[in-house]
């Protein structure tokens, strides 16, 4: 899946090339199998991340903090081929998120989600 900065006014033309929209990324992107020729003029050149892998403030892929309009990636910021659900097990993830440190920080998460959930009782 490659990322795509297409202007608003241009989507229409994006989509009619096969484009998508990633409503959690709220950005284009050209699905896995389609040839990217046609996306040429919207494709991120100054990305300089290996397929799989962001590196800070490489990527324009992630979360923008509005106030600062800066990118916002944490430590263990892992960047997936596709929009899948990280709380939920992923085949095609797996490999991308073995033997890095994103496991561990998901897995202190739910559980301080589930001391919450139990005080709550």
């Amino acid at each position: 899946m490659n990322f795509l900065n297409v202007p608003y006014a241009e989507k229409d033309e994006a989509r009619a090339l096969g484009a998508r929209w990633n409503p959690g990324r709220k950005k284009w992107y050209v699905p896995s199998g389609v040839p990217l020729e046609p996306f040429e003029k919207w494709l991120d050149k100054d990305s300089g991340a290996p397929s799989g892998v962001a590196k800070p403030g490489a990527s324009k892929s992630g979360r923008s903090d509005s106030a600062a309009a800066k990118l916002v990636t944490g430590a263990n910021y892992i960047e997936l081929e596709h929009a899948c659900n990280p709380f939920e097990p992923c085949a095609e993830c797996a490999q991308a998120l073995a033997g890095s440190r994103w496991l561990e920080a998901r897995s202190a998460l739910a559980g301080v989600i589930q001391a919450l959930a139990g005080a709550r009782r």
